[in-house]
């Protein structure tokens, strides 16, 4: 089981320091809400704790192993994930694109969302967790 597969099993599992301890030190996260990228495992695991109080009825509904290039333009193990969840009353469909390292990290991560609307919703919500966690610098 490549590191994709347990992320996705401790997601659905509720163990988000077990998803986080999956990234590499310096991974980079994309979101759909900023330009750019959240970089380091500090980062990530400070976005993760507010994601996890963010998103309710979270579930993945799809998984699709392959290859592809990450944002540096090397080849990678890839993963799509695709998932469902709520956020502040509106539906929230996406993707977590995961590219792996040689070591079978998360090098990258990568969330696109739809429709619009919940973009907006999870932009809001996001910000006003990592404020409130004092995550902002």
């Amino acid at each position: 089981m490549n590191a994709a597969a347990r992320f996705r099993e401790a997601v659905e599992a509720g163990d988000f320091e077990a998803a986080v301890e999956l990234f590499s030190q310096d991974v980079r996260f994309y979101s759909p809400v900023k330009f750019t990228p959240f970089e380091g495992i500090d980062a990530v695991r400070a976005l993760f704790r507010v994601l996890q109080r963010t998103f309710t009825d979270f579930r993945y509904v799809g998984d699709f192993p392959g290859r592809g290039q990450d944002s540096g333009g090397a080849e990678r193990g890839a993963h799509v994930l695709h998932f469902r969840a709520v956020v502040d009353g509106k539906q929230v469909e996406g993707i977590d694109l995961l590219h792996l390292d040689d070591e079978d990290r998360i090098a990258t991560f990568t969330v696109m969302l739809r429709p619009m609307s919940a973009v907006q919703v999870v932009s809001d919500a996001v910000y006003a967790g990592l404020t409130a966690d004092g995550a902002l610098g």
